[in-house]
């Protein structure tokens, strides 16, 4: 019996030591999170709601680069419709009202669309920087059902690298004070899982998106049939590209990446000061990082030369419709109004109008 007890207490002690839970106050980063969340949703709902409408248009026109776009508005509309359940989980202090599985597939979605979000852009650079650099040998490459491959895939793997999400003891919210997949849960697998999404889901991202613009803009200024002006567009296009991703994505991942570095330090883990000290730079990173999705569809699809004309045609159509019925209202009015003059009696001369007394 005391042998029985001791392997208890062992294996408690091994668990506690494994998972270390660090009590934090959730006050601070309340009002700026929830503000954050509801503009991005704001912002990104209507955003991705038209270019998924404009891409969807270049996709039926064998536009490759716009299945890739199509691909990226669908992963950030989903990204967004998971903002106005954190939104609330926020406001009651971090207290999560649903049930484990609601915080298991709402985490699930929202880390899954952040990566698949940054490889679909990875593939947006690679694709233009292959019709720029090499748009002769790429006639044959850039293909529509090669594109749909590689968007799927990137959904696919992705996914399956996210599935430990659902065993993840930080999404079992039935468990203590209710929190969903708060960092001051740490494990050696959160720990493990927080370096793989820092070397594959960032730093790798980041060195293609540098490569494929850095290239596309050495052979934009290279070349003798391009304007001056469209030099500069692709400059500061390139430019925002990166500065974007890095404005997004870097704060998270560096403080991922700092996080998972101090749990191997014991004596941290065991005072928590590191971990109160840099939740709330942690929880704004990771809600800046959702500006992503309300940025893209006016840095990639609407700064499109064809979905620009796409709405220039649209826009103009809807005001010839609008002028026409318009025209064909007042037409109308004026052809009531004639045939009611037309139709009324008119006075002899020196005799008034005599009025209908009678109901007609």
């Amino acid at each position: 019996m005391m042998h029985e007890t001791t392997v208890a207490q062992s294996i408690m002690t091994t668990m506690n030591q494994s998972v270390k839970i660090c009590h934090i106050s959730y006050q601070e980063d309340r009002i700026p999170l929830m503000v954050l969340y509801i503009v991005v949703f704001i912002i990104g709902l209507p955003a991705n709601l038209v270019t998924v409408y404009l891409t969807l248009h270049q996709v039926c026109r064998k536009n490759v680069l716009g299945i890739y776009l199509l691909s990226l508005s669908v992963c950030d509309l989903t990204y967004l419709l998971t903002l106005p359940m954190w939104a609330v989980y926020v406001s009651r202090d971090h207290e999560w009202p649903w049930s484990s599985m609601a915080c298991k597939v709402t985490g699930f979605v929202f880390f899954n669309n952040m990566y698949i979000s940054i490889f679909l852009l990875c593939c947006v650079s690679i694709d233009r920087y292959v019709a720029v650099v090499y748009a002769i040998e790429s006639r044959g490459l850039r293909q529509k059902r090669i594109a749909a491959l590689i968007a799927f895939s990137i959904y696919m793997v992705v996914g399956l690298g996210h599935t430990p999400v659902f065993v993840m003891r930080e999404g079992e919210v039935a468990e203590g004070s209710r929190r969903c997949f708060e960092p001051s849960h740490s494990s050696e697998l959160v720990m493990a899982f927080n370096y793989a999404r820092v070397c594959i889901g960032f730093f790798i991202p980041l060195a293609i998106l540098i490569f494929t613009n850095r290239a596309i803009l050495a052979n934009v200024q290279a070349s003798t049939g391009l304007q001056p002006h469209q030099k500069e567009k692709v400059r500061y296009l390139a430019v925002a590209v990166v500065a974007l991703f890095l404005i997004c994505f870097a704060p998270y991942h560096i403080i991922l990446l700092v996080r998972a570095i101090t749990f191997h330090f014991s004596e941290l883990r065991k005072q928590c000061h590191f971990e109160k000290y840099i939740y709330t730079p942690y929880k704004i990173s990771l809600g800046l990082s959702t500006f992503n999705s309300a940025i893209n569809p006016i840095l990639y699809v609407l700064s499109s030369n064809n979905i620009r004309q796409e709405i220039r045609r649209g826009m103009a159509s809807l005001c010839n419709r609008v002028i026409s019925s318009q025209r064909s209202t007042h037409s109308s009015q004026h052809n009531m109004h004639s045939s009611k003059s037309n139709s009324d009696p008119v006075p002899a001369k020196g005799n008034e109008m005599k009025t209908c007394t009678m109901p007609c």
